[in-house]
């Protein structure tokens, strides 16, 4: 039997308004339990929507998903949301804050981690959230999501206002966080560098589709970077980018079978693999097998030999 994904979709769609664009479009992935996700993928590819949709906050036009096993809306009380906007009440204390935490989430609500989290940061609980620095809210605000407790924390954009020393801090402390409890973490951010070493499932959204899905070992090792005079690519070898410069060529290429050739051939960085497949939409879709959506296709085909049976 397998265990239930953290996450599951099939042709996720959001479209806003009647003649409005589509923000999501035919999304289908799944995210096993206990993994700290990247999603990533150029500014307005969806990923802000698909968070909202897992969380419960906004209503799919189409296509099914599943958290933990249940719908969104259903699965909420699993579920930590932070906004980018990270909002807080400023008229509150940090002590007030994380008391309002406390009351929301009965029988879920971790008061020692809350308070750790927030002590780690030298904060002061009389202080009001309008007082703090954005690097102490957001500290704040990760102490009310993992305070609660959550079997799948949803992160956009967390730490994009905030200096590279803070950054690494709190990711430093989120990670520590969620592997203590194995919490499952999808981690919306443009900072591509940080995620190689923070995060071992990857989620790459391109025009409403997630276009690379799967372990972040498996998608780099099934990829190589050649580099070598200028030559034909053999045709059964899939091209995801190539850059010619003077005599010499580089190209990111999918591990197919034998590369011929007089080739150096590397693996490429996960910045290096991701920049070469935002820069070519074109390029094939890949995801893993454990990317690959299985109980929400299995339902919904079992309903529709029933359906025909009948």
């Amino acid at each position: 039997m397998t265990t239930t994904a953290a996450i599951e979709a099939v042709g996720l769609g959001k479209k806003y308004g009647r003649l409005g664009k589509w923000a999501v479009r035919d999304c289908s992935f799944r995210l096993p339990q206990g993994r700290i996700c990247a999603l990533v993928g150029p500014n307005g590819a969806g990923k802000s929507t698909l968070l909202g949709q897992l969380a419960g906050l906004v209503r799919p036009t189409e296509g099914a998903v599943r958290v933990m096993g249940k719908g969104p809306g259903e699965a909420r009380e699993h579920i930590a949301f932070l906004a980018q906007e990270k909002p807080l009440y400023p008229q509150f204390t940090i002590a007030e804050t994380l008391r309002m935490g406390n009351e929301l989430n009965p029988g879920r609500w971790d008061r020692e981690r809350a308070a750790r989290i927030v002590a780690d940061g030298g904060l002061d609980l009389s202080a009001k959230v309008r007082e703090l620095s954005g690097g102490q809210r957001t500290r704040v605000a990760l102490a009310l999501c993992l305070g609660k407790q959550p079997d799948l924390l949803l992160l956009d954009e967390p730490m994009a206002d905030l200096d590279p020393l803070a950054r690494h801090q709190l990711m430093g402390n989120l990670l520590a966080e969620a592997g203590d409890s194995g919490t499952t973490v999808v981690i919306s951010s443009h900072i591509l560098a940080e995620l190689e070493g923070a995060c071992d499932y990857l989620l790459l959204m391109e025009n409403g589709r997630v276009r690379l899905g799967g372990e972040t070992d498996e998608l780099l090792s099934a990829h190589a970077l050649l580099s070598g005079p200028v030559a034909e690519i053999g045709a059964d070898t899939t091209v995801v980018e190539s850059k010619v410069t003077g005599r010499h060529m580089t190209a990111l290429v999918r591990r197919e079978g034998p590369i011929g050739g007089d080739w150096e051939v590397i693996e490429p960085t996960l910045e290096e693999l991701l920049l070469a497949h935002m820069r070519s939409p074109e390029a094939p879709s890949l995801l893993t097998p454990s990317a690959e959506p299985r109980d929400l296709l299995a339902s919904t085909s079992a309903r529709t030999t029933t359906g025909a049976a009948a």
